[in-house]
């Protein structure tokens, strides 16, 4: 027989499985984006400038950083029902 899932607990596991994979790529795209630059200007000596892959870090990384907040910080069920048990409990 197969077992009924908790609608709510599968899509938690849904956003964290979406940042894990997330999470992957992203350091698979930092470590190409670093050997490139690496092998076209990096080995020739550090010039002072900021290094282009450092502004890709930072793009993807503020992206990657919402999704953590949403799959691990944040429940919007959680936190209504518990801001409407506040509510209730000072009505009282």
């Amino acid at each position: 027989m197969e077992e009924q899932r908790d609608e709510k607990l599968w899509q938690i596991a849904r956003r964290r499985a979406d940042f894990q994979d997330s999470l992957v790529g992203f350091v698979v795209i930092a470590v190409i984006c670093w050997a490139v630059w690496f092998f076209t200007t990096g080995r020739h000596g550090f010039n002072g400038g900021t290094p282009w892959p450092l502004w890709v870090m930072l793009g993807l990384g503020i992206g990657l950083f919402f999704k953590f907040i949403k799959a691990y910080k944040t429940d919007k069920d959680t936190l209504t029902e518990r801001e409407y048990e506040k509510l209730k409990n000072q009505q009282r």
